[in-house]
């Protein structure tokens, strides 16, 4: 048995080297997380009537209605597109300030044509997943090349993408002329100004039932 291992890596030898062969299903060899977030993007629109770039009373109840429909949040980036935009732009930021949101300049294009005497409100949303987790398509065993399993970076992916307040930040981050540190540190000051739970002790409640 030792002879025919040791003319096979004579073999090897002269021949170059023998490559181990790689099934098609084995992740690549390296450091990155084989499974990363991607990032998803919808438009949604709302055309409300705003006769004079005004927007009556019942249109902004309807766009308040949308906005509660589609549970408007922060991450969310609100436009106004058509010829009354920036007439109705201030109209539209009151509504989307009960969100605690603002009205960003520009709209994205969409589909369709803006009726006359209307104005589209676009509601951009971002969402981050990673597709296809958990990743068992490949075995952990037998990995002579040392390579990485097919479910790396699941868990830190998966949890970085759910965490993450505004997915949009995934793909250019944010940009900061100035390095605040009031801002780095409103967590921390919520931290611990907020009173601990528990603090007072249990609430004494009773079980037994009574007339």
């Amino acid at each position: 048995m030792t002879k025919k291992l040791s003319f096979l890596l004579l073999a090897c030898a002269a021949l170059g080297g023998c490559e181990v062969h790689r099934g098609e299903d084995r992740p690549g060899r390296g450091l990155e997380a084989l499974n990363v977030p991607v990032v998803s993007r919808a438009d949604y629109v709302f055309d409300a009537a705003a006769p004079g770039g005004s927007l009556p009373q019942t249109e902004a109840a309807r766009l308040d209605g949308w906005f509660r429909g589609l549970e408007l949040g922060y991450g969310d980036v609100i436009s106004v597109d058509g010829a009354d935009a920036s007439s109705a732009r201030g109209d539209v930021a009151r509504v989307a300030g009960r969100y605690g949101l603002l009205v960003s300049d520009g709209a994205p294009l969409t589909p369709g044509a803006i009726p006359p005497g209307a104005v589209r409100v676009v509601v951009t949303r971002t969402r981050a997943s990673v597709p296809g987790c958990p990743n068992w398509s490949s075995s952990n065993m037998p990995n002579y090349t040392n390579e990485l399993t097919s479910n790396y970076g699941c868990a830190v992916n998966s949890n970085l993408a759910a965490m993450v307040a505004n997915p949009g930040d995934l793909v250019s981050g944010r940009e900061s002329a100035t390095n605040d540190a009031t801002v780095g540190n409103k967590a921390i000051d919520v931290y611990r100004a907020r009173k601990p739970v528990g603090q007072d002790g249990l609430q004494k409640t009773s079980s037994k039932g009574g007339n």
